[in-house]
């Protein structure tokens, strides 16, 4: 499992995933100013799960029925940078096997994860 991280995500977040050990690929490193969908395409052909702090992907996948093979929304503001990587790393640590082929919600309340209904790319479970 690997992540793609969109532009919206705090870079300490990025991080932390490098730190769990997982493969990461930021846009912010190799394709600034890329839009929405073609983020989503990116990542979708790398196989890679999107991490995304902009609520407009929600849209593409859940409206315009756009192929996902995982997107997380990372909802964690007003919380201090520490405490955002906290947060973040222990929901990926804790509900690793859940991300694949799942809109998950992050936030300072807890996680959402949502299976059902969502388009994944061809020849994945």
């Amino acid at each position: 499992m690997g992540f793609f991280v969109d532009e919206s995500v705090d870079q300490p977040l990025a991080e932390a995933l490098r730190s769990l050990g997982y493969p990461v690929r930021c846009v912010v490193e190799t394709e600034p100013g890329l839009v929405d969908e073609e983020v989503l395409n990116r990542a979708n052909a790398e196989g890679l799960i999107l991490v995304t702090a902009d609520k407009d992907f929600g849209e593409l996948v859940f409206r315009k029925r756009m192929v996902a093979a995982g997107v997380i929304l990372v909802r964690l503001g007003g919380l201090a940078m520490v405490e955002k990587v906290r947060v973040f790393q222990m929901c990926i640590a804790d509900h690793s096997r859940e991300l694949a082929g799942s809109f998950t919600v992050v936030s300072g309340s807890g996680l959402r994860v949502r299976r059902r209904g969502l388009n994944q790319p061809e020849g994945r479970p």
